[in-house]
């Protein structure tokens, strides 16, 4: 057979490749809890999205199937054994800041613009043209080639505990979902919320009292934005004025303003992936840095001196007791992605902790729960994802390892990241790709984008990748 020029395969449909990118990130694929219907269990934006695929699967001659309507798969070829392909098309918030609108898809400077354009639709679409390319070349196969479409990744993945309930699961497979070369290694996710218990206060006079508190929205990305609410006996423009001076001291974009005599303060950070918290500002730890030092009422006082002290600064589990590292995948992370005070209910801190391979979640579970009853402070929602790990020798990483580095001309090295990929759902996944080496991360940030060049190489390797497990 021909030697196969996969560029130039990619080259003819490029056209298509970014128009049908495109549509994709134009579609608001945002978990949507508050607004369900029986044909959209986590909201009509990701719903959109899963039907957009699935209808243009079948247009291009794939066998579609909708998997209760929070999962779906595309699939092509004939075989005993089954190649699995996993992507997600729902995004994370898009926050503030963009340069343009997060869902116009706009092309500047031969880049796309969205939310999503990395994370994960701009590879979950490379990955649909790759398929394709196979699938029309008419290459002999001796398994299945399935894309499988999740929609909740970036929060509880119920998408793929669904689809995995009811479908086969496959031999082996990829997600294009995180880094080149290859990921061999995913770090552990514990997702917690810790819960303030409110002791019973007599009342107390205070000058501050601090009605509610608030950032972040998710447990995978570091707050770009805080807001508190005080309630101020005494003088408030002293309050301004320290607010004032200890965020131009820390260079952070900061407001006040006062409503109906109570005061508002905000600040603004750089939002993150979770994953490395140190990528990003956190908002809310440096507000609750700030009403730390004041003289607030008992339980606010307790709550802000807690996140201060054992929160700011501080992403490696330090204070906590709970710090750890390997050489397999580095070190602990902790991310308060969500932070929530008010003065009816206290305060709580919903984290994710994403652990070594070698580290054991149940030991520094019981470490932080010790901790925390000291503290008066409880665990709730505590969610483990286990650690994955698949060894160099393993006939997927040598195979990929051989198209990646006939395509870059480059070492196909491996990785291990602090992110969760679905790659993880399977005994021989590794997540590969699309962000190549030397490429900033920029997912779950602002003016998120894809390099159109990186759009067209990721799809040419992914093909041969899915030529070459599948032959």
């Amino acid at each position: 057979m021909a030697k196969i020029n996969w560029k130039d395969e990619v080259e003819k449909r490029k056209d298509l490749l970014i128009k049908d990118t495109q549509n994709l990130l134009h579609i608001k694929s945002l978990l949507d809890e508050e607004n369900t219907y029986p044909d959209a269990p986590l909201g009509q934006g990701v719903k959109e999205a899963l039907d957009f695929l699935l209808n243009l699967g079948e247009e291009d001659g794939f066998t579609s199937k909708n998997v209760g309507n929070i999962a779906g798969h595309l699939e092509f070829g004939k075989g005993e054994e089954l190649l699995g392909i996993l992507c997600h098309v729902d995004v994370v918030p898009e926050g503030e800041g963009w340069t343009s609108d997060p869902f116009a898809a706009e092309i500047r400077d031969g880049k796309i613009f969205a939310r999503g354009a990395i994370d994960d639709k701009g590879p979950t679409m490379a990955a649909y043209y790759a398929m394709k390319i196979v699938k029309d070349l008419g290459l002999p196969l001796k398994k299945r080639v399935r894309m499988i479409i999740g929609t909740d990744e970036e929060s509880d993945w119920r998408c793929v505990e669904h689809y995995f309930e009811h479908e086969e699961m496959p031999t082996l497979g990829f997600a294009p979902d995180a880094d080149f070369p290859i990921i061999n290694a995913e770090k552990g996710i514990a997702d917690m919320d810790i819960v303030q218990r409110i002791p019973v206060e007599e009342a107390e006079k205070v000058n501050i009292e601090v009605i509610s508190f608030t950032s972040g929205k998710r447990y995978n990305m570091v707050p770009d934005h805080a807001t508190v609410t005080l309630n101020i006996t005494g003088n408030q423009m002293d309050v301004v004025q320290r607010f004032t001076d200890f965020m131009k001291r820390h260079q952070l974009e900061h407001h006040s303003h006062v409503k109906n005599g109570e005061l508002t303060l905000e600040v603004k950070g750089v939002s993150a992936h979770g994953m490395e918290p140190k990528k990003g500002i956190n908002a809310g730890l440096f507000l609750a840095e700030f009403l730390s030092k004041l003289d607030l009422n008992s339980t606010a006082s307790a709550y802000f001196k807690f996140v201060s002290h054992y929160f700011h600064n501080d992403s490696r589990g330090v204070n906590l007791g709970v710090a750890y590292s390997d050489d397999v995948s580095g070190e602990l992370t902790i991310n308060p992605g969500k932070l929530l005070y008010t003065r009816q209910s206290g305060g709580s801190i919903g984290l994710t902790c994403r652990y070594p391979v070698t580290n054991k979640m149940e030991e520094t579970k019981e470490k932080l729960v010790q901790l925390l009853l000291e503290k008066g402070f409880s665990i709730e929602k505590f969610k483990d994802t286990k650690p994955h790990y698949v060894d160099e020798n393993e006939f997927l990483i040598q195979t990929l390892k051989k198209v990646y580095e006939e395509h870059t001309r480059e070492n196909a090295y491996l990785i291990a990241i602090g992110g969760g990929t679905y790659a993880r759902s399977l005994k021989s996944g590794v997540a590969f790709g699309p962000l190549f080496p030397g490429r900033p991360d920029i997912a779950h940030q602002k003016d998120e984008y894809i390099e159109i060049d990186d759009l067209v190489k990721a799809t040419a390797i992914y093909a041969q990748a899915i030529y070459e497990l599948a032959k």
